[in-house]
């Protein structure tokens, strides 16, 4: 089940709101999903995304700022009882079952590529990463996208290639693996029906700094990658192999 936000005010609960569906807005304009009537509280102030079971609330660049347990925050991964603070009312997220796997195995896995390269290949995940880069890859689908459908997915990796500890690889086992520095550039490979596609999730604080694939940087929408495919993020290369 997904979880819920619980509005209150001055200790009484106002409503409870189900986090059902991929956005939830929370401000003062009528339209809102969760409308505040308070001055102390912007047009769309802050809203919550969930996704594949994962919730997390970004701040829309509100006035007065959101909250999280005390501290302002612009964008935060949610826990059960998290307490949320928009002008004088509270928000609780209460999660009743948490769905971080499917199939009885993980379903994100992130792969960071570290400062000196060596540590390219070590396996370091976050709920927010990953929130992100299933928000992304979400995004990025539309019918009939995605170039031509091989028959079966098969096993895939990456292999570094960068001069600092080449040779080094990663099986892409998992249905969404996310690539790079956080705060730099991500990318995040899925594993769909008909093969593997990248796509954009973070270019650093202008969110133009886009991965590149065979010299040419990808596009806004997702893009199928094949076998033997050079792929360069945060500054490292790796070569995407089929078998």
């Amino acid at each position: 089940m997904a979880g819920k936000l619980i509005l209150s005010f001055n200790d009484q609960t106002v409503g409870e709101f189900p986090l059902d569906k991929e956005a939830v807005t929370i401000g003062r304009r009528p339209e809102c999903d969760i409308h505040i009537d308070n001055l102390a509280v912007s047009g769309r102030h802050a809203r919550v995304m969930t996704i594949a079971g994962s919730s997390f609330l970004e701040d829309l660049e509100s006035t007065n700022g959101t909250f999280v347990n005390g501290k302002k925050v612009a964008k935060h991964p949610l826990s059960n009882g998290d307490l949320i603070m928009i002008g004088k009312h509270a928000l609780r997220f209460s999660m009743e079952a948490a769905a971080k796997k499917k199939g009885g195995v993980d379903f994100a896995e992130t792969i960071v590529i570290g400062a000196d390269q060596t540590s390219a290949l070590r396996q370091a995940a976050t709920d927010a990463d990953a929130a992100r880069a299933r928000q992304a890859d979400e995004e990025s689908r539309d019918p009939g996208h995605g170039g031509p459908a091989s028959a079966n997915i098969g096993p895939a990796r990456v292999r570094l290639i960068s001069d600092a500890g080449p040779g080094k690889e990663m099986s892409l086992s998992k249905a969404l693996t996310t690539l790079g520095r956080p705060g730099i550039q991500v990318a995040a490979i899925s594993r769909r029906h008909n093969g593997d596609f990248i796509v954009h999730v973070d270019g650093g604080p202008d969110n133009e700094r886009r991965p590149i694939i065979n010299g040419t940087p990808i596009g806004v929408k997702s893009q199928l990658l094949r076998d033997q495919d050079i792929i360069e993020i945060a500054g490292v290369k790796l070569q995407y192999l089929v078998g």
